[in-house]
């Protein structure tokens, strides 16, 4: 039997009274949805304790099973979302079958959350050259020394292999490692989603019109 005491119950009407809960204005479906991302990821980063850009990447795999991992969002403009990463980890190969993928960024602390949807394609090298550039040099020189998603035996391999990269790179700068890029997932779909008292939440769905100009917006029932 699950211990149920580690689950917290659903909130009563005296807990949803008693909650300081400040009541917003619904979602406007005029507005351009990545520039409500943007404002939203600024808020986050006024009040979440760390790493308000992670969000949850999933990715679908040749044999039809999905996987989820949290990621960083490293970059967003009209074109989409970036992130980087090796590519020969796990995600990678996903993204190399099936070239679609999902986000999901939840702030805790403003009971907002977004998804998103759409196609992913690979960042250019020139763009994946100025993300990697913008790391430290330990990140820098452990992109060369991790075979990211493959079997470690020992720890001590990993700090031997990133000894030695030290030794290979020292007095010189790091290059980005031919096995390491970037990916920018292209909206499709993006939805808003803020808490509302009693479940009652407000959900604003943005949807790319056809040939990718343009959004058209529906609000969607909690």
């Amino acid at each position: 039997m699950a211990d149920t005491d580690l689950i917290p119950p659903s909130p009563t009407e005296a807990d949803y009274a008693a909650q300081a809960r400040t009541v917003a204005p619904p979602l406007d479906p005029a507005q351009d949805p990545l520039a409500l991302f943007a404002a939203w990821l600024a808020q986050a980063h006024a009040a979440e304790p760390n790493d308000p850009n992670a969000m949850t990447l999933a990715t679908v795999g040749a044999d039809g099973q999905p996987d989820a991992r949290i990621v960083l969002l490293k970059a967003l403009d009209d074109r989409g979302f970036c992130f980087f990463t090796n590519l020969d980890s796990a995600k990678a190969a996903d993204l190399a079958a099936n070239p679609r993928a999902a986000l999901a960024f939840h702030w805790k602390s403003l009971r907002r959350q977004v998804r998103i949807r759409g196609a992913v394609e690979p960042v250019s090298d020139a763009d994946a050259d100025a993300y990697f550039a913008t790391r430290s040099r330990v990140s820098r020189l452990g992109a060369w020394a991790s075979d990211q998603s493959r079997t470690l035996s020992d720890p001590a391999h990993l700090r031997a292999r990133l000894k030695d990269i030290e030794a290979r790179f020292e007095g010189a700068e790091p290059p980005r490692p031919p096995h390491w890029s970037g990916y920018r997932l292209i909206p499709e779909a993006i939805e808003f989603w803020a808490d509302g008292a009693f479940r009652l939440h407000d959900r604003l769905l943005f949807e790319r019109e056809e040939g990718g100009e343009g959004w058209r917006a529906r609000r969607l029932y909690p």
